[in-house]
């Protein structure tokens, strides 16, 4: 059996190597390819159903397979992979979507994380951590870039300071907002509680209200409006 890579993560939340998480990836640089696919076959936690080079490619794999999270890099060659993310979340409602980019583009992220994308790394940055990615978006986390999470948060308090008053930001409650900022800062349900001291299932809740209350599907969703409103 293949050793796994030391892990950030708690065994209990990683998964286990009996029903591993599904990954579909889809680039269309074949060395940055075939990278990847070495760094997520190593991890028995973790099963490589297939891979595709282009959004034609990506297209018919993701009506092939069952999987639980797709890394899909942006700018490929025959389009863009916001139509992959579109589609795996039409297809697969379950399903993780994390993006693989050469660069850190806000307004990119942004759109991602609005189509439900789970997360967004920078490829320099990540090699060698895809498998921590995969596990922690398949655990209720959110995989992005600290440099660029950072950059979003400062935008967040910037919003946020500069707010008038016709935005509600009473419509979250200030525990809400808490989670919500952990959440956007990628913390799996569990580190949330863990930091504020209350149970996983109690995090759960709050995620859930703040869906209803910003009647959004996703946690990616829920980021992206209640940042774009200041309300976080």
């Amino acid at each position: 059996m293949r050793d796994n890579p030391p892990s950030i993560w708690p065994d209990f939340l990683v998964g286990q190597t009996e029903q591993p998480a599904r990954v579909l990836l889809v680039d269309d640089d074949p060395l940055v390819r075939h990278v990847m696919a070495q760094e997520l076959l190593a991890d028995d936690r973790i099963t490589l159903v297939d891979q595709a080079g282009s959004v034609r490619e990506g297209r018919r794999k993701i009506a092939q397979h069952a999987f639980d999270v797709l890394l899909v890099d942006l700018n490929l060659g025959d389009g863009t992979g916001f139509a992959l993310i579109e589609l795996a979340k039409r297809s697969r409602p379950g399903a993780e979507v994390v993006v693989i980019s050469a660069i850190e583009d806000e307004p990119q992220v942004l759109h991602a994380f609005e189509l439900g994308a789970t997360g967004y790394l920078l490829k320099n940055a990540w090699f060698g951590n895809f498998p921590q990615a995969v596990l922690q978006v398949v655990n209720g986390g959110a995989s992005i870039t600290p440099s660029l999470a950072r950059r979003l948060l400062h935008r967040l308090d910037q919003r946020d300071a500069g707010q008038t008053g016709h935005v509600n930001r009473t419509k979250l409650s200030s525990r809400e907002r808490d989670v919500l900022k952990m959440v956007a800062s990628g913390y799996t349900s569990a580190e949330i509680g863990g930091r504020l001291g209350i149970s996983v299932r109690t995090v759960n809740a709050h995620v859930r209200n703040i869906y209803s209350k910003l009647q959004v599907k996703t946690r990616a969703q829920a980021v992206s409006y209640a940042t774009d409103r200041g309300l976080i």
